[in-house]
């Protein structure tokens, strides 16, 4: 019986989402042992006087305790 579960992760670029994706699955990959996939929960920006100052995204990562 496999065992998994789920963490949150929330990860940040001043570049895009994709960068911040990337970002936060590396970060993940970095503390976490069998990682084995993520979904974007949501996503979001933060201005600064009407510029985009950041990309946010919210990442559930899914990894295996044991097999």
């Amino acid at each position: 019986m496999t065992v998994a579960r789920v963490s949150e992760i929330i990860a940040a670029s001043p570049t895009s989402f994709d960068d911040a994706i990337k970002a936060g699955i590396a970060r993940a990959a970095k503390t976490l042992k069998n990682v084995k996939g993520a979904w974007v929960q949501d996503q979001e920006i933060v201005l600064d006087d009407g510029s985009i100052k950041e990309y946010r995204v919210h990442l559930k990562v899914t990894f295996v305790l044991y097999d």
